[in-house]
């Protein structure tokens, strides 16, 4: 069964979860660990998203001739 690829909303949501939960005094030193370690994990999905997602855009936006147009947008 394949795997369903992480939205970057998905990745976030969860990034808030994790800081949350971290923040609360609930936590044993391995669930703060277990949680942290997935907070790393799931930044570097969102980050490869948000970067994936930023070279969409300006291919989107190259100019026939080659140049790129990013007047009417900002990353």
């Amino acid at each position: 069964m394949a795997s369903k690829t992480p939205s970057f909303r998905d990745e976030i949501s969860r990034l808030e979860e994790i800081v949350h939960s971290l923040e609360s005094d609930d936590l044993d030193l391995d669930q703060a660990l277990h949680l942290f370690e997935e907070g790393v994990s799931r930044l570097k999905t969102a980050r490869k998203l948000l970067s994936d997602s930023e070279l969409t855009v300006k291919r989107v936006l190259e100019e026939a001739d080659g140049t790129l147009n990013t007047d009417d947008v900002s990353l």
